[in-house]
């Protein structure tokens, strides 16, 4: 029984020299972090897609159970709207290649404008894509979480492909005003969406933002605690990614996520010994 948490990033300025070792190479960033959480978000590929000598640099740095969920480029899902991008696809599958089954899903994030009227385009993109790797869809259309008829729409295109539904669940942010600098970005950038924790496969993944305020975090995921000990007693196969505001602990969080479900339980397999001190052919330094 494995469940996979992680957060939205592998290496972050906050963490360096306080959960992970500093300085460290980009060549070995990914597989200290790996040491705190067994998946990450691959949000990098969102912006461009990498070198394909990148890509066999996160594989040399994971194991094979390792899950890195990796976003489509920008330039497929926003650019062009699932529409005339085959080339633009066909360079991302073959770049990510060397990840094998690292690559956990492959996720397609759809902008606010993509909605009901679209369902079309969604399921003629996902008959093209190849069978080797699964997929997972985030919607940030309101219709798809308020009116039954396009929800049950999209569930059938998602079934259909054998496809995932991705919720990122932003109530606990909004659920009082901002506190912090970062509190108060994330309200004017994160979508507004009502919580949504239905599997439409054997490996739901969730992605929960929670605030600053550690306790707040805590208290707001109960209900997901809940939701991943059903899907695990259910024989599913879950990763859930925490992030705050600042992500300054998300490593932490992550873990701590992991050992509350473990709590209910025991049978989940536990996580590694986070790598958190510096290490030993490395000098002390206050910078």
């Amino acid at each position: 029984m494995r469940l996979h948490v992680g957060c939205a990033m592998w290496t972050h300025k906050t963490w360096q020299g306080r959960l992970l070792p500093h300085p460290l190479p980009p060549e070995e960033r990914l597989s200290a972090y790996a040491t705190w959480c067994n998946a990450v978000e691959g949000n990098t590929t969102f912006y461009a897609t990498p070198a394909r000598n990148t890509v066999e640099s996160w594989a040399r740095q994971t194991g094979p159970d390792f899950r890195l969920v990796a976003k489509l480029p920008k330039t497929i899902t926003h650019g062009r709207h699932l529409t005339g991008a085959d080339e633009e696809l066909r360079s991302f599958i073959e770049a990510i290649e060397p990840l094998g089954p690292r690559a956990h899903a492959l996720w397609v994030q759809l902008p606010g404008s993509f909605g009901p009227a679209d369902l079309g385009v969604l399921a003629a993109f996902l008959r093209r894509l190849p069978a080797s790797y699964r997929y997972a869809v985030e919607v940030r259309h309101r219709a798809f979480f308020e009116d039954p008829r396009a929800e049950g729409l999209l569930e059938r295109v998602l079934s259909d492909a054998g496809a995932e539904w991705i919720p990122f669940d932003t109530t606990v942010l909004f659920r009082s005003p901002p506190v912090s600098a970062a509190e108060r970005e994330a309200w004017e950038r994160k979508p507004r969406m009502p919580r949504r924790s239905r599997a439409l496969t054997d490996r739901p993944i969730v992605r929960y933002l929670g605030r600053d305020d550690t306790a707040r975090t805590v208290e707001g995921w109960q209900e997901w605690i809940d939701t991943v000990a059903g899907w695990l007693r259910e024989g599913r196969s879950p990763t859930v990614f925490v992030h705050t505001p600042d992500n300054a602990d998300a490593p932490t969080l992550a873990r701590r996520f992991h050992d509350e479900a473990r709590a209910r339980l025991p049978e989940i397999e536990p996580l590694p010994e986070p790598l958190s001190e510096p290490r030993p052919d490395e000098p002390l330094t206050l910078f």
